[in-house]
């Protein structure tokens, strides 16, 4: 789809809530804020985002999808789930929930660094 890994997690904070702001879509996908926002100045380039000043906080930049990223976004989803879909197909629910477990607490051991 010719979309790259930092794009892909800036439409899909987006694709969960309306608007966000470039900081809480860092700490959603996971990203640097300065890495955040280059990203969101490509996908403005791109016609797959659009900024507003936050209404109850001048100081927040708000993005939000437009049609075309919507249109992206849900493409790219699907894209995804069939290819978990594929690499999953074989692992049972219990053995998900193990490594859902050993993810979270990576993941929780890597945020305290």
């Amino acid at each position: 789809m010719g979309m790259d890994a930092p794009r892909w997690r800036v439409l899909m904070s987006l694709h969960e809530d309306t608007y966000l702001s470039i900081s809480e879509i860092a700490e959603f996908s996971a990203m640097r804020l300065n890495t955040t926002t280059k990203v969101v100045q490509r996908l403005i380039a791109d016609g797959f985002v659009t900024t507003r000043v936050r209404p109850t906080d001048a100081r927040a930049t708000e993005v939000s999808l437009t049609a075309e990223g919507e249109r992206m976004g849900a493409l790219a989803l699907a894209e995804v789930r069939d290819i978990f879909e594929l690499a999953f197909r074989s692992v049972s629910n219990e053995e998900m929930d193990v490594l859902n477990t050993i993810l979270e607490k990576v993941f929780s051991q890597l945020k305290r660094m």
